[in-house]
């Protein structure tokens, strides 16, 4: 799994039947040190399993188990399995969603 923090939404209204009940996400990795915007950071998509907002820094697994977490009908190589509350690195709060 990575870390990543959510830049928005991707909007598809043509897209492969088992996608149509899943939101897809604009994602950057996230940089347990970083202190500026992500808007320069290399971007992907994701499926989003929990309903994540913008800003918010989720966990993303990818491969085998992104398509276990979204169902085995879907076609997906990442998908958001986790809102991040806190990321601690070496005893300090890197991040804090409050």
């Amino acid at each position: 799994m990575q870390l990543a923090r959510v830049l928005g939404q991707v909007v598809s209204t043509v897209k492969q039947p088992a996608l149509e009940r899943h939101t897809l996400l604009l994602l950057a990795e996230f940089i347990a040190t970083e202190t500026g915007d992500a808007a320069d950071d290399p971007t992907y998509v994701a499926v989003d399993l929990v309903g994540a907002g913008v800003g918010e820094i989720v966990l993303v697994s990818g491969g085998g188990a992104a398509r276990v977490a979204a169902g085995a009908d879907v076609p997906v190589d990442r998908a958001v399995v986790a809102i991040a509350d806190s990321v601690i690195r070496a005893g300090a709060v890197t991040y804090s969603k409050s």
